[in-house]
């Protein structure tokens, strides 16, 4: 397999974009390059899978790592230490999109923090701040922060109080960086109007999952069919029943589907953001106090780490396409490259580690640069 490689910033570029990493602190940490194809996609989401380069390794099917998270938390995991943090650079792999041509292996230089009893807020501050000024440091002076949260938007579906098949399909959906206008007519729909199932699906749903994910596997033995770095039967089997399950619940009212779509439209500067939040909270007639409180800490610990609130916008549907993140999180981008070209990224995984067999009550919270993209000298 031959990659595209990027063309890599003079020595001094790569130098002043390190600098905030070392100062900020860290032990070094290696990763391997080799991820299983399965874990990401459970983590990640299915949402990557057009971005992994996946490999077969003989064993199982695999991807060369996409960015280096989940490796990282699973070191740490594995190291038992309860609070640490994990500087790293090196090389990650995406497949190019189908739109244009685009390195497939590039640099990046970032920090993993684990653990910790601080302020949220301020520690997640801490980190795009730690971002913001190794993205600077590449010599661009087009540079914008864009916030998110996927917690906010759970918070406020929680709050609204809406049946739980609905706002767990919504969460998730959301968190996976899918768009929500899709889920958003499926939880209002009645159960004839779910599409994309067919009968076969639907008849797979209804079996005993054992029974159905037999069904299933005969009928791909019988079509020739080889499931190659996908779902096997019984996890497609548990998924429609899931679906199946999710379409025999109360719908959602035109009503709530319209307070959703309004909050996850809203882009602004992030204090005049959270005040429309705040509008739309109280039209629905739910509390978010806490939640904006939060918010509003976040954004004083911005602006005292250097970040100016004249080069952010707060946007709650704004999600990266990692499915793992569960609270704020940011892009850095550059006006030149535009939004699917972000310079650095970041933002709060904290449910991640229990996922990957670590403390349920884990904190954790990182950012990644990418050189090429700060170096005023890069088209990449």
């Amino acid at each position: 397999m031959t990659l595209k490689l990027e063309t890599l910033p003079p020595p001094e570029v790569l130098a002043a974009v390190r600098a905030p990493f070392a100062a900020f602190g860290g032990t070094p940490v290696d990763a391997p390059v080799l991820l299983p194809l399965d874990l990401l996609l459970d983590l990640a989401g299915e949402a990557m899978r057009p971005r992994l380069m996946v490999v077969n390794d003989g064993v199982q099917p695999a991807a060369l790592r996409p960015d280096f998270t989940i490796p990282v938390a699973q070191a740490h995991i594995a190291s038992a230490a309860t609070t640490a943090r994990y500087t790293y650079e090196g090389k990650t792999f995406r497949a190019p999109p189908p739109s244009g041509e685009r390195p497939v292996e590039f640099l990046q230089i970032g920090v993993e923090s684990f653990g910790g009893d601080g302020d949220v807020a301020t520690e997640d501050a801490e980190l795009a701040a730690v971002a913001w000024e190794a993205a600077k440091a590449g010599g661009r002076d087009d540079l914008f922060l864009l916030l998110g949260d996927v917690s906010l938007l759970a918070d406020f579906i929680q709050a609204l109080g809406l049946p739980a098949a609905a706002a767990t399909r919504l969460n998730r959906a959301f968190a996976s960086g899918r768009g929500l206008d899709r889920e958003l007519a499926l939880a209002q729909a009645p159960d004839a109007a779910e599409p994309n199932g067919g009968r076969l699906a639907s008849l797979l749903a209804d079996l005993p999952e054992e029974e159905a994910a037999a069904v299933l596997g005969e009928l791909w033995s019988l079509a020739g069919i080889q499931p190659v770095g996908g779902r096997q039967p019984a996890e497609i089997v548990h998924r429609l029943a899931q679906r199946s399950e999710a379409r025999r619940q109360p719908r959602l009212s035109p009503a709530e589907a319209d307070l959703i779509g309004r909050f996850i439209a809203i882009s602004a500067a992030p204090k005049a953001a959270l005040n429309e939040v705040d509008k739309l909270a109280r039209e629905g007639k739910v509390d978010l106090d806490q939640t904006l409180t939060v918010w509003m800490r976040r954004l004083k610990a911005l602006s005292a780490a250097g970040l100016p609130e004249a080069s952010a916008v707060l946007a709650p549907g704004f999600v990266r396409p990692f499915g793992y993140y569960d609270g704020a999180l940011f892009e850095i981008r550059s006006a030149a490259l535009g939004p699917d070209r972000p310079v650095a990224a970041g933002g709060r995984y904290d449910g991640l580690l229990a996922r990957l067999g670590g403390p349920e009550d884990g904190r954790a919270v990182g950012c990644m640069v990418r050189p090429v993209r700060a170096w005023t000298g890069a088209a990449a």
